[in-house]
């Protein structure tokens, strides 16, 4: 399955938490925090420019990898292999690793 987000969005797959402390105890799946970290896989081609003119292009890359709130306001899915993805808007990113 190909995706491919419309105007600002990022198609951005989660990157896995760590299942042990750094003290070697083992963290259940209720007691895990959300992943704050992804890849992006895909962009849209940008926002419309307020006069019409054109758009404004993503920021982002593809491969890059990002951080974003724990309660960010995208939408999650499942990709084919089971992966965690998410449907993010540009603004939510908070900081990208370069």
């Amino acid at each position: 399955m190909k995706l491919r987000p419309l105007n600002d969005r990022l198609l951005v797959e989660k990157l896995p938490v760590n299942e042990v402390s750094k003290g070697g105890i083992f963290i259940p799946d209720t007691a895990r925090e959300k992943p704050i970290k992804g890849k992006v896989l895909a962009k849209g081609p940008g926002r419309w420019k307020a006069d019409t003119s054109g758009r404004i292009p993503i920021a982002r890359e593809v491969g890059q990898t990002v951080i974003f709130a724990k309660h960010h306001p995208g939408t999650d899915i499942k990709g084919d292999e089971g992966n965690e993805l998410m449907i993010i808007r540009e603004e939510d990113i908070l900081i990208f690793i370069a």
